[in-house]
């Protein structure tokens, strides 16, 4: 049978020597200097700290499967090793990666609990658990988001999409399903992952939508998402700080920018903290800056009657209808939505 391995313990001198403060382990037996800066940078531009804010500092896990590696006792293993590291979602985050080594669904697991690991995939397997333990989100390690039912590419260049956006795509929906005898033409501000776009275009064929990101590395990941969902004639991805290289007015506006506060932004969970683009999360000391300049842009890019989509923050609801009242006076049907948990989400305005 296979089994898990755990050797945690403090390295001799470790707690003594204030040298060893940075060492941490991204893999098996693996030491990182807290003094060579350029490991502890990720690819999004961020710093992340050595280690999870809940372990030791002077803690390094080393672990293995043995070499008859089964399906259940391997699941079994990784989930004991993310429970020690605070992973709420642990058993489903083992399941996850294993169906992702394997290429396999994760209900194929459930009915091959005996099937053994070749000796790549217990490394490769045990890699990314390694990597979950220092809170990579799975998204990242297994590059695959759902969203609104599409199966989606993402990266360290992009946010991972949340359920809570698909409240956005909702209004979208709702209004050209309003205007289905229209042809409509959709900007989709901040698009990242192209995530938006996708989900729009895939339910409204009487759409054609502008996917824009001022990121050209985000804009290659929506590239991709197009690409592996034919939608190609109904996307086209652009390069433009906000609004301001929409070669037409469209019709409607919808945006996911960033919003999230600075103190807010020191509080948010390693996973999103450490890995997530930070200039896709923050937007300024109140959240509010990438917002404001959209809704200066909006009457010059904005069709006539066009309808405006902006997801919030949970407390920014009375904030965002002020600035559209005071911004764009000539807005009606001004709506605050909540979510299901009760927070702000969403405001829409027609112009």
């Amino acid at each position: 049978m296979a089994i898990l391995q755990l050797d945690v313990r403090p390295w001799k001198g470790e707690r003594r020597n204030s040298r060893a403060q940075g060492r941490v382990a991204t893999g098996p037996n693996v030491d990182q200097p807290l003094h060579d800066l350029s490991s502890i940078f990720h690819r999004n531009g961020s710093m992340a700290p050595a280690v999870s804010d809940e372990t030791p500092i002077w803690q390094q896990v080393v672990w293995k499967l043995s070499r008859d590696a089964e399906v259940g006792p391997a699941v079994n293993a990784a989930t004991q090793r993310l429970e020690e590291a605070h992973i709420t979602t642990a058993r489903l985050d083992a399941q996850v990666l294993l169906a992702h080594v394997l290429g396999v669904d994760r209900s194929w697991l459930f009915a091959h609990y005996e099937h053994v690991l070749t000796p790549d995939q217990a490394e490769c397997f045990m890699d990314l658990v390694v990597r979950r333990v220092a809170h990579e989100p799975v998204a990242y390690l297994v590059n695959h988001k759902e969203f609104y039912g599409i199966d989606l590419y993402v990266d360290p260049h992009v946010l991972i999409p949340r359920p809570e956006t698909e409240m956005l795509v909702d209004q979208v929906l709702a209004e050209a399903q309003i205007r289905s005898g229209e042809q409509l033409v959709v900007a989709d501000v901040g698009a990242g992952s192209g995530a938006i776009a996708l989900a729009v275009a895939a339910n409204a064929p009487n759409t054609y939508i502008y996917a824009l990101d001022i990121s050209a590395d985000a804009l290659a990941v929506a590239r991709r998402n197009i690409a592996q969902h034919d939608l190609a004639t109904r996307i086209v991805p652009l390069r433009s700080n906000l609004l301001s290289k929409l070669p037409v007015r469209a019709d409607i506006i919808v945006a996911n920018l960033p919003y999230v506060t600075k103190d807010d932004y020191a509080t948010l969970e390693p996973d999103v903290r450490n890995y997530e683009p930070v200039c896709a999360l923050v937007g300024g000391p109140l959240g509010l800056d990438l917002i404001t300049r959209l809704l200066r842009q909006v009457p010059n890019r904005a069709a006539p009657e066009a309808f405006v989509a902006l997801e919030i923050g949970y407390n920014q609801g009375a904030a965002v209808v002020g600035l559209v009242e005071t911004m764009l006076p000539q807005a009606t049907q001004l709506e605050l939505l909540r979510d299901y948990q009760g927070h702000d989400r969403v405001v829409t305005f027609q112009l």
